[in-house]
């Protein structure tokens, strides 16, 4: 049987599993072709022969798996030994049909599924300026330390909506030291911006970047050591910070300003080729941006504006294009695999 046939069979079933169950109506989960089959070169056997493989954790929902896909494919096209990665997957709902989508698109995937409970965070989320910043999945790379097994002890958390354009067993590799967490920093920074009043004025708020360099770092990109993380009891520490939020609303940004609070100054930096940000334009607006200057290994559309939107309505911003060719969003049924 083809790809296609079986890409149309899978969809025809949901909807007659629905409609047999007298489930409510809801729309499909977007069909994707296959992607190639990406095998480890001899190199990879002596390379690997005594090293972990590399663990990458992904959240996964209906809204996002176009990009996530995309971001999936862009890792293991680029990588030295594609067979040596590991995906880790976190969803809310919808995980039977997104562990089929993911095994029909890509076949030869080692990967996992999570279960991450809304109820966990859903009472400490305040809203913020995006709704997207509202939901609860954001959140989940919170708890990546209690849904992943104790073996796993480092994990590569990525967004959604990037692309790694360079080996990510670079990125693997990076020596965190005594940190609990590494990802590229921005130290120009104003930390005032991402609080607002009500943190500056009370002075204990206020007192928590005491003694510390705190600087900027986008969660979408994180290497984290997740020994470190479940023994310095991490997940408390973020979750104290999102009910004080709740309560007196000192922030308007979603779950970065915790990571801020907590990890401020305590960060293993990692160049920034490791998180060309903000492509997706400014909270608001999704404004076209260009790239910083120098190299690039990983491209993020952070902010409103996200590549495949633009390119469905016609208005994609010139760095889109970028993106374009890890599509792997089928348009059409009728579409051939070519």
């Amino acid at each position: 049987m083809s790809s296609k046939s079986r890409h149309f069979i899978f969809n025809i079933s949901l909807l007659l599993a629905a409609t047999l169950s007298n489930a409510s109506p809801f729309e499909p989960l977007p069909l994707f072709r296959e992607a190639p089959a990406f095998r480890n070169g001899r190199e990879c056997h002596a390379k690997w022969s005594s090293l972990s493989s590399i663990h990458i954790a992904m959240t996964l929902d209906s809204s996002y798996l176009r990009g996530s896909v995309a971001g999936m494919l862009s890792v293991l096209q680029h990588a030295s030994c594609p067979e040596n990665i590991v995906f880790h997957f976190i969803a809310t709902h919808r995980r039977a049909e997104l562990r089929r989508t993911i095994t029909m698109t890509f076949p030869y995937l080692s990967f996992h599924l999570y279960h991450f409970d809304s109820g966990l965070v859903k009472g400490m989320i305040s809203s913020s300026i995006r709704r997207a910043l509202d939901q609860p999945l954001n959140y989940g790379r919170i708890y990546l330390a209690d849904l992943l097994p104790a073996n796993v002890g480092r994990i590569i958390y990525l967004d959604s909506d990037l692309i790694v354009v360079d080996d990510v067993a670079k990125l693997w590799s990076i020596n965190l030291g005594t940190d609990v967490l590494g990802a590229p920093e921005y130290c120009h920074a104003n930390l005032t911006n991402y609080f607002n009043s009500r943190f500056w004025s009370n002075p204990e708020y206020a007192a928590s970047f005491r003694g510390r360099r705190a600087c900027y770092f986008n969660t979408g990109v994180m290497v984290i050591d997740l020994v470190k993380w479940r023994e310095g009891k991490y997940r408390e520490k973020l979750e104290y910070w999102m009910r004080i939020q709740k309560k007196y609303r000192i922030y308007e940004l979603g779950s970065l300003p915790p990571f801020l609070l907590v990890f401020g100054g305590n960060v293993k930096g990692v160049e920034h080729r490791w998180n060309q940000h903000g492509l997706g334009g400014d909270n608001l607006h999704g404004l076209c941006r260009n790239l910083h200057p120098g190299p690039a290994s990983l491209l993020h559309w952070s902010g409103k504006g996200k590549p495949w939107l633009r390119i469905d309505s016609k208005r994609p911003c010139p760095l889109d294009s970028l993106w374009a060719p890890y599509d792997l969003y089928r348009h059409s049924l009728l579409l051939s695999d070519s």
